[in-house]
């Protein structure tokens, strides 16, 4: 029994693996999240500062928001130019159909004064000579040097061809010291379909007051007469 027994003290031991008090520390699962989280973090910085946008200087952030507040100044400027635009279209365009309405209405009283013109035509007492085309009245009028003359000159028919012709002044009158002379003035060239009213004035020489005025129509450049007549100047 001696070989058995033992001075030390037996101490109770409530687990067979030993004494169940453990160390105190940061435990390893923990340890293994914040590493990740400090992974992950320098992971993203890496990302942003090499494949990231730039980020910008203070310099260049004053001179973004200056750039931006001009480009919304322009953009309000063109917005309001292209309203201002827009309603000048607007006006012009209503300005076009008033004008167009006026112009219908003006070509319907065109219409209609040649047709009352070509029923008046057709009542003019004919040329004395029975020529084609005729003198048909005239009027002559002496003012300040120059002799005013309105020539109407017709045609029989509508549809005759157009008359290119000559229409020469020969003047007979009187000068101031009472000496008679007769003159021709320059030829004034005309044309006429049906009817056509020549007028104007031309210069008398050295104050010659018309006192009578004979007409010569002539066609183009022959010297032939297509027609004549003769009527007092006033």
């Amino acid at each position: 029994m001696a070989l058995f027994s033992s001075n030390k003290r037996v101490v109770f031991q409530p687990t067979a693996y030993g004494s169940s008090r453990r160390r105190r520390g940061v435990p390893r699962w923990l340890m293994l999240i914040l590493t990740g989280v400090v992974l992950g973090a320098g992971g993203v910085l890496f990302l942003q500062k090499s494949y990231g946008p730039k980020r910008l200087t203070v310099e260049q952030s004053e001179q973004l928001h200056h750039d931006l507040n001009s480009a919304n100044i322009d953009k309000q400027r063109l917005q309001s130019e292209l309203a201002q635009h827009t309603q000048d279209l607007a006006e012009a365009k209503a300005t076009i159909e008033t004008q167009a309405s006026q112009l219908r209405q003006a070509q319907e009283q065109v219409a209609k004064q040649q047709q009352d013109i070509q029923l008046l035509a057709s009542d003019i007492p004919p040329d004395p000579r029975g020529t084609s085309p005729g003198i048909r009245a005239a009027e002559f009028r002496n003012d300040a040097g120059q002799l005013d003359y309105r020539v109407l000159v017709m045609q029989d028919n509508a549809d005759s061809p157009i008359f290119d012709g000559k229409m020469t002044l020969v003047v007979e009158g009187t000068y101031p010291n009472g000496r008679s002379n007769t003159v021709s003035l320059p030829p004034v060239e005309f044309n006429v379909g049906r009817y056509n009213y020549v007028q104007g004035s031309l210069p008398l020489p050295d104050g010659l007051k018309a006192r009578l005025v004979t007409i010569r129509v002539t066609e183009g450049d022959s010297a032939r007469l297509s027609a004549m007549r003769i009527i007092r100047a006033r």
